[in-house]
This record gives C-alpha cells, structure tokens and sequence, in this order.
C-alpha cells in the first residue's frame, strides 16, 4: 500500500501563486509516476502535470505549460506542483496520484493510488 498526503491548496489572487506538495509514503516501488490532476463538480477529472520518477521526465497539460511546474525531492519522496500566474479558470480540486509502472502519465484511469484533494481557487 502506498499513502499520499496532500497538502497546500486554498485561495489566491489572479496572477499570484501556490503550491501543492504530495508526500507518499508505505510500500514505494523504485520506478513509478506520480501526477497531479484536477476536478470541477460535475466534470471529468482533468490531467495537469505528471513526472516520472527514476529520470525525470515531466509532462504538463497545453492550458498549465509554462506557468506551473511539477517537481521532486527523492529524499522526501514528495512531489511539488508551483503554480503560478493562477487564472480564475484553475479553480478545481487538486489530487495527486501514483503508480508503480511505467504508465502514460495523462491517463487517470492508470494510476493505482490517490491522495485526498485539496481546493485551489484563483480569485478573479
């Protein structure tokens, strides 16, 4: 079993900044992704940045590129999502996610473990 705490999160200006931090915990396999995704009430859960673990590799979404950035700190086994220049449209509920295979970090429906969601809203 693999746990991730989530946090980070709350109420932040248009423009402004934050971010979200994801600790795992438990059974950690040495190769695995770990992604963050988004939720409206009523909408489809929506893919936001992902990192692959052993080297690194990171994949965002078109609507988040160059204004959010999905990292690692390997000795903490935590994964940060730094959102900036936040839009009113990147108000959501943010989750982390992760599994142990090599999967396509855009597809959730992979992904074997969750944590809890924490809400992001940009103000307009």
């Amino acid at each position: 079993q693999v746990q991730l705490a989530v946090t980070g999160g709350g109420l932040v200006q248009a423009g402004g900044s934050l971010r979200l931090s994801c600790a795992a915990s438990g059974r950690i396999l040495s190769y695995y992704t770990m992604g963050w995704f988004r939720q409206a009430p009523g909408k489809e859960r929506e893919f936001v940045a992902a990192i692959k673990w052993g080297n690194g590799d990171t994949y965002y979404a078109p609507s988040v590129k160059g204004r959010f950035t999905i990292s690692r700190d390997n000795a903490k086994s935590t994964v940060y999502l730094q959102m900036s220049s936040l839009k009113p449209e990147d108000t959501d509920v943010y989750s982390c996610a992760v599994d142990g295979q090599d999967i396509r970090p855009q597809l959730h429906y992979a992904y074997e473990y969750w944590g809890r969601g924490t809400q992001v809203t940009g103000s307009s």
